[in-house]
């Protein structure tokens, strides 16, 4: 599906992460692997340290923390607040939303929308989306996206593939209306056959959770988990991005006539460093415009990771500047999607931890 829109703008961006960090050589002794494969792995993929929450701490937790950091600095009015988007894997129950107990917990009003989207890795691409479609009612100027998961709660800690790479965070972007006529480019597609390239087996309706699903077993690879745990097929995922990112994003500085030397700043997901330079070589993109230090920094807490490298790399700069942006999401789904569009000048671009 390829999308326009119009007066639409970005005013604020805040990523609140996790205080607690392990490190990668901390959880090598897990892995059933030598320590050299394991140190190999780590220079290959640029994995060094990344962002946990404590047990207990869910996706509402975050939300609210940061909700509330902007609420007493001033920066954000829960009276202006028409729409609360909330972009999440790993929500707080199977029910209610998660969206409306975080309305609930900070009283916003009842006339607010509240909305849970189950994506993962392109969900910051899919909310803003969401976010736009839904100021095109009059009624609505203000939408607060909430793109936020815990999922190394739900990552085996004896699984070399997924524990080193994930992270948790949520992160807070505020979408208005602009006076501004500037074209917003979008394109989404979707494959769900390729579902199981990324995908918890246990938890659903399709498979309860029961004493056998907890149950580690080991893999062809080495490593533990059980159905209860983050299963990705990483080379098919390669491939996937790989094959279907570089056209769809050709296909979309084509339409909005833009060359790839326009757009000032390539800010994709962030699965890990290696797979991020191989995606700018095929793109024909100079590394430095595409940014790939947050999976190393702070793990790959999935659709967060956008407005999470926005903040890390530019936040300051963001306040005062504005940029032309490619944004793009790739995974679990399989869905990947992008948006070029301007951002610059906001309210704020901050990272804070809890």
């Amino acid at each position: 599906m390829n999308l326009k829109f119009r007066h639409k703008k970005i005013t604020g961006l805040l990523t609140v992460l996790p205080s607690r960090e392990i490190a990668f050589e901390d959880e090598m002794q897990n892995y059933n692997f030598s320590v050299a494969k394991s140190i190999k792995l780590k220079m290959a993929m640029g994995y060094n340290k990344h962002r946990v929450v404590e047990e207990g701490v869910c996706v509402s937790e975050l939300c609210i923390y940061g909700l509330n950091y902007l609420f007493e600095n001033g920066l954000l009015r829960k009276e202006d607040i028409d729409a609360l988007l909330l972009v999440t894997q790993s929500p707080d129950y199977q029910m209610p939303p998660t969206s409306n107990i975080i309305q609930g917990k900070l009283g916003l009003g009842r006339e607010v929308i509240c909305m849970d989207i189950n994506q993962g890795c392109c969900g910051f691409i899919v909310g803003l989306t969401e976010a736009f479609m839904l100021l095109e009612q009059e009624e609505v100027n203000k939408v607060v996206l909430l793109n936020a998961d815990v999922l190394s709660r739900k990552v085996s800690k004896h699984d070399r593939n997924s524990n080193p790479l994930i992270g948790d965070a949520a992160t807070i972007t505020i979408v208005e209306k602009s006076d501004s006529d500037t074209t917003i480019y979008g394109s989404i597609r979707m494959d769900g056959t390729g579902a199981d390239a990324l995908i918890i087996p246990a938890g659903g309706m399709r498979m309860p959770v029961n004493a056998e699903t907890s149950e580690l077993k080991e893999d062809a690879a080495g490593n533990f988990r059980s159905l209860e745990h983050l299963v990705m097929k990483g080379d098919e995922v390669f491939n996937f991005v790989q094959r279907e990112v570089p056209p769809l994003i050709e296909d979309l500085l084509d339409r909005a006539v833009c060359g790839k030397e326009e757009v000032d700043w390539y800010m994709f997901h962030q699965p890990n460093r290696f797979m991020l330079h191989k995606l700018a070589d095929k793109l024909g993109i100079p590394h430095e415009k595409m940014p790939s230090n947050i999976v190393e920094n702070f793990g790959n807490a999935s659709g967060a990771t956008i407005p999470t490298n926005i903040c890390f790399n530019i936040g300051e700069q963001l306040k005062d500047e504005k940029y032309l942006f490619c944004l793009s999401g790739f995974g679990v789904g399989l869905t990947w999607g992008a948006l070029l569009m301007p951002v610059g000048k906001v309210d704020f671009c901050n990272i804070i931890y809890y």
